[in-house]
């Protein structure tokens, strides 16, 4: 059976006109069967009047379970009534990795308004004062907005993003409890019913063989627990082997998943720990698990889907945890219990306040506001596993082992791409080969329901992502595959790839910068300064994933600091580049350079992120980037860096009103300046002192010190200079004069 393109099919009730952002929303399969009921919830729950913030509706189901399929579905038919866009971000990493709220409301700043600066990092990364926090929900008032938030490890991410706008919606996908917000009503996932597995199953396999074996595709589709993913695995593995029977997969599957059950439950060797079954969910009203034919229509509670026991029928208004009931929620989300005489886990430095505890509010909030969008709750879940017994991975390892060599090696390797998300660029470059040749690969591992495919890159090519629920089984096969020398090398040939685009796009953008590069392959190029743009801008924040990557790993700094400087000199030239961005590039240099012992590096990477910081008018900050990069200047040794902090440091005080110390520290600088021989820096300093003098109404001593002033200027010939500092002399006279 020929299958169809895997873009994802609107349906029906998708709106007519373009909405901004869908194009960002995931591709998806192009295959969607049932979730009428789901969806049916989910627009009646859309519908409901709202007052006070965003109104939030939650997709909640174990991994596999097809709830950003659902949520993309939905999004793409309710983005009629929110006509100001559509903006979609993951909330999680695939490997289980909790995304802070301030990087989300920065990525969706970007998405809101590509032109709107976004505000630099903050103190705090979780805090709901974090700036891009507050950016955003300024951003959206007013606004008729959709937020997809994809994958949503706890309630402490998602708060922070919720606007005082009610014209707003926001849809939250999630595995586990999402506890502290109220007026949470969510819909949990099991599995397909009975006839949309077989119609998903004769979709992807052929009518024919499933029609022809109706009993066998029932027993697939329980082997399966009738959830999507696991069915889209199986019918990759039947399409790989047309003889193969149906009953054949579903009695392969069940094998499978036996084995693997005997090994997750079998003793561990010493320095292994056995893996501990999921807890049932309590209180709650289950079907047996894997049985098609129940959808969670009518669910009332919020329990979290747990590995080894879809939830499904539920009936109880919470899934009460013995010692610890959910207070003031209205939804049953399953509370975490509290251990025994532990304490809340304190926040690490600069990192905000302890998940699910309340923040202190925030500066003209009361309590009582502050409590009508936050109650304390658990603290952060862990990520929801994928067991070796379950029925997900018992697919995929069948599916595994039938793929070529070469489609296994680039399965494993793609868990080393930025986000682990790859176009055939990144992924040629992954593994050493041409880029049709990985473009005709990713294609293929897509074919098979191994990849998921993503937006398109800005040239159109096509992107892919591997699944969040196969990348810890992936990286285990990678480390036990592959040596550790060729991980190591594919990682290297991923950044110098890198650095090769990044300069191609700088030589486009800006011939006259200097020597270009050599020309890279026809199907790697850049073709035009407006793809070179485009290239930077959509490839922005994976690239930037990149280098944080490389730099966290610590074993390829070269590399990782030649994509820094070229991504310092390419970005600029887009002319969209945020300040966001170059301060988490600087914060990367910075910390290659104390790595390594660079003092005269770190200084100036610490002096870049003072110079943003005052850009920004946060001038308390600034002047702590301007101090370190004292200390770091006088450890190298290196007086122009000393002059540039001790000036940076005091045009900081001179900001915040403090005369006193900007005098003294433009002094310092001064007295350095006039060391090092610089008249023209000395002029200048010296008509910073009379200006911190004058405000100190020390009228004699900022007389003589723009008179001194003036002649360094009549030296050095700048009558321009000579006619500002002199028309700044005869004001302060004229006040004197005046008695001010």
């Amino acid at each position: 059976m020929a299958r169809k393109t895997a873009t994802m099919d609107p349906g029906p009730d998708a709106p007519a006109g373009a909405v901004p952002g869908l194009d960002r929303l995931p591709a998806g399969p192009a295959l969607f069967v049932g979730r009428r009921a789901e969806l049916a919830a989910l627009r009646a729950a859309a519908a409901r009047p709202a007052t006070g913030r965003s109104p939030v509706l939650v997709l909640a189901g174990r991994p596999g379970s097809g709830r950003t399929t659902l949520a993309v579905r939905f999004a793409r038919t309710a983005a009629v009534d929110h006509p100001d866009g559509v903006l979609f971000a993951r909330l999680s990493a695939p490997d289980g990795g909790r995304v802070a709220p301030a990087r989300a409301a920065r990525l969706l700043l970007e998405q809101l308004d590509p032109e709107a600066p976004v505000p630099l990092p903050g103190a705090t990364e979780d805090g709901r004062d974090e700036p891009a926090c507050v950016a955003l929900r300024e951003a959206l008032a007013g606004r008729r907005v959709l937020l997809v938030l994809d994958d949503v490890r706890d309630a402490g991410q998602l708060w922070p993003l919720l606007a005082d706008e009610p014209g707003c919606l926001v849809l939250a996908t999630t595995a586990g409890p999402l506890t502290g917000i109220e007026d949470i009503d969510p819909v949990i996932l099991g599995g397909l019913d009975r006839q949309a597995s077989g119609e998903l199953l004769a979709d992807l396999v052929g009518g024919t063989r499933i029609s022809c074996d109706p009993v066998g595709g029932a027993d697939l589709a329980e082997a399966c627990a009738a959830r999507p993913a696991a069915l889209r695995l199986m019918a990759g593995w039947l399409r790989g082997d047309p003889k193969a029977a149906v009953t054949e997969a579903a009695r392969e599957l069940t094998r499978v998943v036996g084995e693997e059950s005997a090994r997750s439950a079998a003793p561990k060797g010493d320095g292994e720990k056995a893996e501990k079954p999921a807890k049932p969910v309590q209180g709650a009203k289950s079907g047996k698990p894997g049985k098609p034919g129940k959808s969670a229509q009518g669910v009332k509670s919020a329990q979290a889907a747990v590995p080894g026991k879809p939830v499904q029928g539920v009936k109880s208004a919470q899934a009460a945890v013995p010692g610890k009931p959910v207070q003031g929620a209205k939804s049953a989300q399953a509370a975490v219990p509290a251990k025994p005489g532990k304490a809340p886990k304190a926040s690490p430095p600069g990192e905000g306040p302890a998940e699910g505890l309340a923040p202190e509010p925030a500066a003209g909030e009361t309590a009582g506001e502050q409590a009508a969008w936050v109650k304390p709750g658990p603290e952060p879940a862990e990520p929801v596993p994928v067991p070796d017994s379950d029925p997900l991975i018992g697919a995929f390892t069948l599916l595994y082992g039938t793929l070529p060599a070469a489609q296994a090696r680039m399965l494993r390797t793609l868990t080393l791409a930025p986000a682990q998300t790859a176009d055939p660029r990144t992924a040629s470059a992954l593994v050493g080969c041409p880029a049709p040749e990985a473009a005709a690969t990713l294609a293929a591992l897509a074919e098979r329901e191994l990849l998921g495919q993503e937006a398109p890159a800005a040239d159109g090519s096509s992107r892919y992502r591997v699944p969040g629920r196969l990348y810890p089984r992936l990286v285990r096969l990678r480390e036990q595959e592959d040596r550790p020398a060729e991980t190591e090398l594919a990682r290297a040939r991923l950044l110098e790839r890198l650095v090769r685009l990044t300069e191609s796009a700088r030589a486009l953008l800006d011939p006259e910068a200097g020597t270009a590069p050599d020309p890279l392959p026809a199907a790697l190029r850049l073709g035009s300064p407006e793809h070179a743009r485009e290239w930077l801008l959509g490839e922005r924040d994976l690239l930037l994933g990149a280098v944080a990557d490389a730099i966290g790993q610590g074993d390829l700094d070269g590399s990782a600091g030649r994509l820094v400087t070229a991504l310092l000199r390419a970005l600029p030239l887009t002319g969209a580049a945020a300040p966001a961005d170059l301060y988490r590039l600087h914060e990367l240099v910075l910390t290659v350079a104390e790595r390594h012992g660079r003092p005269r590096r770190a200084s100036a990477a610490l002096l870049n992120l003072g110079d943003l910081q005052a850009a920004a008018g946060r001038w308390e900050q600034a002047v702590t980037h301007y101090r370190a990069a004292l200390e770091h200047a006088r450890t190298a040794g290196d007086e122009p860096l000393c002059a540039r902090a001790l000036e940076g440091a005091a045009g900081c005080h001179r900001a915040l009103g403090d005369a006193v110390r900007a005098a003294d520290w433009y002094g310092r600088a001064l007295g350095l300046r006039q060391s090092m021989g610089e008249p023209a820096a000395e002029a200048r300093l010296l008509a910073r002192v009379a200006e911190a003098h004058t405000a100190q109404r020390r009228f004699d001593e900022a007389d003589r010190e723009y008179r001194a002033a003036l002649a360094v200027l009549r030296r050095l010939g700048d009558e321009r200079g000579r006619e500002a500092v002199g028309a700044a002399l005869a004001d302060l006279r004229e006040r004197v004069d005046a008695g001010w």
